[in-house]
Protein backbone atom coordinates (compact mmCIF):
# COMPACT_ATOMS: atom_id res chain seq x y z
CA UNK A 1 0.00 0.00 0.00
CA UNK A 2 1.28 3.46 -0.74
CA UNK A 3 2.23 5.63 1.91
CA UNK A 4 0.46 8.50 0.07
CA UNK A 5 -2.94 7.69 -1.37
CA UNK A 6 -3.65 10.88 -3.35
CA UNK A 7 -0.12 11.87 -4.22
CA UNK A 8 1.10 8.12 -4.92
CA UNK A 9 4.70 9.06 -6.55
CA UNK A 10 5.52 10.69 -2.57
CA UNK A 11 7.84 8.88 -0.42
CA UNK A 12 9.09 11.24 1.38
CA UNK A 13 7.09 11.99 4.38
CA UNK A 14 5.89 15.45 5.62
CA UNK A 15 8.24 17.69 7.09
CA UNK A 16 8.32 19.61 10.82
CA UNK A 17 9.36 22.61 9.92
CA UNK A 18 5.72 24.15 8.36
CA UNK A 19 2.85 24.46 10.82
CA UNK A 20 0.61 26.93 11.95
CA UNK A 21 -1.26 26.97 15.66
CA UNK A 22 -4.86 28.78 15.73
CA UNK A 23 -6.88 29.54 18.58
CA UNK A 24 -10.07 31.53 19.18
CA UNK A 25 -10.54 31.74 15.85
CA UNK A 26 -7.15 33.24 14.76
CA UNK A 27 -3.82 32.49 13.89
CA UNK A 28 -1.09 33.28 16.60
CA UNK A 29 1.77 34.83 15.63
CA UNK A 30 5.49 33.63 15.21
CA UNK A 31 5.19 30.10 16.85
CA UNK A 32 8.30 28.65 16.01
CA UNK A 33 8.66 25.50 17.96
CA UNK A 34 5.81 22.68 19.06
CA UNK A 35 6.54 20.03 21.48
CA UNK A 36 5.11 16.59 20.46
CA UNK A 37 1.86 15.86 20.79
CA UNK A 38 2.49 12.12 23.29
CA UNK A 39 -0.53 10.22 25.18
CA UNK A 40 0.30 7.72 27.78
CA UNK A 41 -1.88 4.80 29.10
CA UNK A 42 -1.14 3.67 32.34
CA UNK A 43 -1.32 -0.54 32.18
CA UNK A 44 -3.39 -2.58 34.50
CA UNK A 45 -1.88 -5.70 35.84
CA UNK A 46 -4.25 -8.31 36.88
CA UNK A 47 -4.88 -12.51 37.55
CA UNK A 48 -7.47 -14.55 39.09
CA UNK A 49 -6.40 -16.60 41.69
CA UNK A 50 -6.27 -19.90 39.08
CA UNK A 51 -3.94 -18.19 36.12
CA UNK A 52 -0.73 -19.25 35.65
CA UNK A 53 1.87 -16.83 37.66
CA UNK A 54 1.72 -14.67 35.01
CA UNK A 55 -0.87 -11.21 35.27
CA UNK A 56 -2.94 -10.05 32.38
CA UNK A 57 -2.33 -6.31 31.54
CA UNK A 58 -5.60 -4.16 30.45
CA UNK A 59 -5.50 -0.50 29.57
CA UNK A 60 -6.13 1.84 32.17
CA UNK A 61 -6.01 5.57 32.59
CA UNK A 62 -4.91 7.39 29.70
CA UNK A 63 -2.86 10.79 29.84
CA UNK A 64 -2.30 13.42 27.79
CA UNK A 65 1.29 15.54 28.36
CA UNK A 66 1.79 18.80 28.24
CA UNK A 67 2.49 21.13 25.05
CA UNK A 68 5.12 23.63 25.25
CA UNK A 69 4.78 26.45 22.32
CA UNK A 70 7.91 28.93 21.42
CA UNK A 71 8.16 31.55 19.49
CA UNK A 72 10.46 35.13 19.55
CA UNK A 73 9.62 38.01 21.61
CA UNK A 74 7.21 40.32 19.88
CA UNK A 75 5.04 43.04 20.80
CA UNK A 76 1.66 40.37 20.11
CA UNK A 77 0.39 39.38 23.74
CA UNK A 78 -1.39 36.28 23.16
CA UNK A 79 0.97 34.69 24.94
CA UNK A 80 0.98 36.69 28.24
CA UNK A 81 -2.88 37.30 27.81
CA UNK A 82 -3.55 33.75 27.78
CA UNK A 83 -1.14 32.92 30.74
CA UNK A 84 -2.29 35.99 33.06
CA UNK A 85 -6.29 34.45 32.78
CA UNK A 86 -4.96 31.49 34.90
CA UNK A 87 -3.01 34.25 37.35
CA UNK A 88 -2.72 37.46 36.78
CA UNK A 89 -0.71 39.44 39.74
CA UNK A 90 -1.78 42.30 41.71
CA UNK A 91 -5.15 42.19 39.90
CA UNK A 92 -7.23 42.70 42.85
CA UNK A 93 -8.47 39.48 45.34
CA UNK A 94 -10.69 37.24 43.89
CA UNK A 95 -9.88 38.21 40.19
CA UNK A 96 -6.42 36.59 39.90
CA UNK A 97 -8.26 33.61 38.02
CA UNK A 98 -10.45 33.93 34.88
CA UNK A 99 -12.86 30.72 35.65
CA UNK A 100 -14.81 31.68 32.84
CA UNK A 101 -12.36 31.21 30.04
CA UNK A 102 -8.94 30.28 31.03
CA UNK A 103 -9.19 26.95 28.64
CA UNK A 104 -9.58 27.21 24.60
CA UNK A 105 -9.47 24.29 21.90
CA UNK A 106 -6.81 25.26 19.75
CA UNK A 107 -5.93 23.89 16.38
CA UNK A 108 -2.49 22.76 15.31
CA UNK A 109 -2.16 22.44 11.32
CA UNK A 110 0.44 20.96 9.20
CA UNK A 111 1.52 21.75 5.81
CA UNK A 112 3.44 20.31 3.05
CA UNK A 113 6.46 21.62 1.19
CA UNK A 114 3.89 23.76 -1.32
CA UNK A 115 2.09 24.88 1.78
CA UNK A 116 -1.02 23.45 1.55
CA UNK A 117 -3.48 21.95 4.90
CA UNK A 118 -1.83 18.23 5.19
CA UNK A 119 -2.74 17.17 8.85
CA UNK A 120 -4.73 19.12 11.34
CA UNK A 121 -4.98 17.82 14.98
CA UNK A 122 -7.66 19.77 17.31
CA UNK A 123 -6.45 20.07 21.47
CA UNK A 124 -9.04 20.41 23.49
CA UNK A 125 -9.29 22.15 27.26
CA UNK A 126 -6.29 23.80 27.24
CA UNK A 127 -4.99 26.41 29.38
CA UNK A 128 -1.37 27.90 30.50
CA UNK A 129 0.53 26.05 33.12
CA UNK A 130 4.02 27.79 32.39
CA UNK A 131 4.44 31.07 30.89
CA UNK A 132 7.94 32.50 30.58
CA UNK A 133 7.88 36.13 29.31
CA UNK A 134 11.89 36.19 28.55
CA UNK A 135 15.02 33.80 28.59
CA UNK A 136 17.97 34.28 29.77
CA UNK A 137 19.92 36.87 28.72
CA UNK A 138 23.28 37.29 27.72
CA UNK A 139 25.10 40.36 25.79
CA UNK A 140 27.71 38.16 24.43
CA UNK A 141 25.12 35.65 22.49
CA UNK A 142 24.36 35.66 18.97
CA UNK A 143 20.65 34.03 19.42
CA UNK A 144 16.54 35.34 19.41
CA UNK A 145 14.73 36.00 22.67
CA UNK A 146 12.46 33.16 23.06
CA UNK A 147 8.98 33.40 24.80
CA UNK A 148 7.42 29.67 25.91
CA UNK A 149 3.94 28.78 27.10
CA UNK A 150 3.40 25.12 28.33
CA UNK A 151 -0.30 23.83 27.37
CA UNK A 152 -2.19 21.06 29.68
CA UNK A 153 -4.52 19.69 27.38
CA UNK A 154 -7.37 16.62 28.41
CA UNK A 155 -6.58 15.46 25.24
CA UNK A 156 -6.41 15.49 21.49
CA UNK A 157 -7.51 14.21 18.19
CA UNK A 158 -6.73 14.39 14.63
CA UNK A 159 -8.98 16.31 12.04
CA UNK A 160 -10.10 13.79 9.98
CA UNK A 161 -12.31 16.35 7.55
CA UNK A 162 -8.48 17.74 6.46
CA UNK A 163 -7.49 14.83 3.98
CA UNK A 164 -4.45 14.64 1.75
CA UNK A 165 -4.18 17.83 -0.36
CA UNK A 166 -3.36 16.27 -4.20
CA UNK A 167 0.17 18.61 -4.28
CA UNK A 168 0.89 20.36 -7.41
CA UNK A 169 3.94 19.15 -9.85
CA UNK A 170 6.55 21.19 -11.25
CA UNK A 171 5.29 23.10 -14.41
CA UNK A 172 8.55 23.50 -17.19
CA UNK A 173 9.55 26.93 -18.38
CA UNK A 174 7.72 27.62 -21.29
CA UNK A 175 10.40 27.46 -24.24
Amino acid sequence: MAQFSVNAQRFDPYKNFKFRMKWDGRYVAGVSKVSALKRMTEVVEHRAGGDPSSARKSPGRTKYEAITLERGVTHDLEFEQWANKVWNFGSGLGVEVSLKDFRKNIILEVYNEAGQLAIAYKIFRCWVSEYQALPDLDANANAIAIQTIKLENEGWERDYDVTEPDEPSFLEPPV
